[in-house]
């Protein structure tokens, strides 16, 4: 008999993760070996379980499901990821590929078929949720996603250090962090550091204290 296919479920909300639960449990090729409720416990459970696929909310606290993705996958490049969210837009579904995610779902849908989707991303497939729709992009965004150096500087800037701290910290000059806080803002279609900061928040790309 194959082996079942191990799955750690991370949502910050325990109704949600318990229905999760159900739902895969009742999958007879799928074993859910853990739950996390935030990016930093996701990540811990990561390490310490193996788990084949991760079912990663999004919008964590603590740690983003973004970032929280890309620091699975850098100590576990093996680990297929399968993103859950409520956001429908196209740059969404390219922040999560580009963080490394092998699939993106809505959690909301109402026919959402979650062990489908399990096997298909440990089967080598992409999954995309068909409703997700192709929006017109945010004004000015660029073609891809933020890089993990604009993810590191922008957590930085919440965190309200100026460039200079910021330059300090990683080893950067001033100028570099002020392209960087600039990049961002124009790829956003943002005008001020206030609303680069608002954004970061509102979309979980960020951990807050």
């Amino acid at each position: 008999m194959p082996a079942k296919i191990s799955v750690l479920l991370v949502d910050d909300h325990a109704l949600v993760r318990h229905g999760f639960r159900r739902i895969l449990e009742d999958e007879p090729d799928i074993v859910v070996v853990g739950e996390a409720s935030d990016g930093a416990e996701a990540v811990k459970m990561a390490r310490d379980l193996g788990p084949q696929v991760v079912v990663m909310d999004c919008a964590l606290p603590k740690m983003s499901g973004l970032l929280a993705t890309r620091e699975i996958l850098k100590h576990l490049p093996e680990t297929l990821v399968l993103m859950l969210s409520m956001h429908t837009e196209e740059t969404w579904v390219r922040q999560a590929l580009d963080a490394g995610a092998r699939g993106y779902i809505l959690k909301n849908a109402v026919d959402l078929e979650l062990g489908a989707a399990v096997r298909k991303v440990v089967a080598g497939e992409i999954v995309l949720d068909p409703q997700v729709v192709h929006a017109e992009n945010l004004k000015g965004e660029r073609n891809h996603a933020l890089t993990t150096r604009e993810l590191e500087i922008l957590q930085l800037i919440v965190d309200g250090k100026s460039n200079k701290e910021i330059a300090n910290q990683l080893n950067l000059s001033a100028n570099t962090v002020a392209v960087h806080r600039a990049n961002m803002m124009d790829a956003l279609g943002l005008h001020k550091t206030a609303e680069l900061v608002v954004y970061a928040i509102r979309n979980g790309l960020v951990n807050l204290p």
